[in-house]
């Protein structure tokens, strides 16, 4: 059986292996195995080099077909896109026809030039996973709601699964809830209360961009010390808002509560986060919120803004506290819930949700859905 995957993940390439984001490229080593062949198209990584957070495919007969990237977010950008489109609208095409189940990784705008060209392979097996916010009442991009008009018309997306993040009433059939993972079946723990009298101690993992609000997360950490909750921030990434970030810390003499790691490993995360009393990400959107559910993994009880599904996954706030994304709001509601909540039985709670959805339950969601196409 041939796969062909259609991404926007930009690979590098290195002794004869291709890498591209982590969590992305771990979860397609689980769909390619169920499949004797992998094609994957999408953009190469202009530098071809391999980031800390990159890992590679792991498929002994994968084939990668670039296509270049592009955006429209300019006149010059938009014009460049007009002559790049055929190119990758071919190719699409050529690898889809080559194709026995055809898997698309959407938002993006490669994904949607994928989903018009899926409409010509109607008798084809075909799935979608759609790793952005599937909230049909957020504010969205034009293409993004465009994506996601097509991937909900059965007519367009016949013999499709369109695999997303929560469970949203009133949708097409075709629309499946689908919870990724971070951790395997043998790395549960049993839950271990942990004590709140101490200093409490933060972990935010995630892009320094300003979707992921790092700024407001450190603001949060340095006004409840200034109201003598003693807390301390362990931050993991990086990114382009890191200089502003260490400024921002040396002025306000925050040296000793705020402690920026950069990209660390896997393992270091995961050691931190079993020890730490809080995950916190007060995003401003957000797919499936990896960071929380993996903190949730090991009892951390998460605090993150309700934007996609976090509601839902933090059982509107019997297994987590919702923030709203305002300084003082947010200090204030969790100062209210931190002193009146049974706090080990949320972290429980959390933990008991969490750990339902490991990589084994993963791999076999995934073998439901190609199994029979073998």
């Amino acid at each position: 059986m041939k796969l062909a995957i259609i991404t926007i993940v930009k690979h590098s390439q290195e002794n004869g292996r291709y890498y591209g984001y982590a969590p992305y490229v771990r979860e397609m080593n689980l769909w390619g195995g169920y499949v004797d062949e992998v094609i994957v198209v999408g953009p190469k990584q202009e530098s071809n080099q391999i980031d800390a957070i990159d890992t590679a495919y792991t498929h002994q007969n994968l084939r990668f077909v670039a296509v270049p990237n592009f955006n429209i977010l300019s006149f010059f950008q938009a014009f460049k896109a007009l002559m790049v489109l055929p190119i990758i609208f071919y190719r699409i095409l050529k690898v889809m026809r080559q194709a026995d189940h055809i898997h698309l990784r959407c938002p993006g705008n490669i994904s949607l030039v994928a989903c018009v060209a899926q409409v010509f392979f109607p008798n084809k097996k075909k799935s979608t996973k759609y790793a952005g916010n599937w909230d049909p009442n957020s504010q969205q991009p034009w293409s993004y709601r465009l994506q996601q008009a097509i991937l909900r018309n059965t007519f367009l997306t016949r013999n499709m699964r369109v695999l997303v993040y929560g469970e949203w009433p009133n949708e097409t059939k075709n629309i499946q809830p689908f919870i990724s993972a971070t951790y395997y079946e043998h790395e549960k723990v049993p839950f271990k209360p942990k004590d709140y009298t101490q200093v409490l101690s933060f972990v935010f993992a995630g892009a320094l961009v300003v979707g992921k609000r790092p700024l407001l997360t450190i603001q949060i950490i340095e006004h409840l010390n200034s109201l003598g909750v003693k807390s301390v921030l362990h931050m993991y990434g990086d990114g382009p808002l890191m200089d502003e970030l260490q400024v921002y810390v040396k002025e306000r003499g925050l040296e000793h509560c705020v402690f920026l790691y950069g990209n660390q490993d896997k393992s270091v995360v995961k050691a931190q986060l079993m020890e730490a009393h809080f995950n916190i990400l007060p995003s401003k959107s957000e797919g499936w919120p990896k960071a929380v559910a993996e903190g949730m993994f090991f009892g951390c009880i998460p605090v993150a803004t309700k934007v996609s599904c976090v509601g839902w996954m933090l059982g509107n706030g019997t297994r987590g506290i919702l923030i709203e994304p305002d300084l003082e709001a947010a200090v204030a509601h969790f100062i209210t819930i931190f002193r009146s909540a049974d706090l080990d039985a949320m972290a429980k709670a959390a933990l008991d949700w969490s750990q339902q959805y490991t990589f084994d339950r993963l791999e076999a969601d995934i073998g439901s859905i190609v199994s029979s196409e073998k």
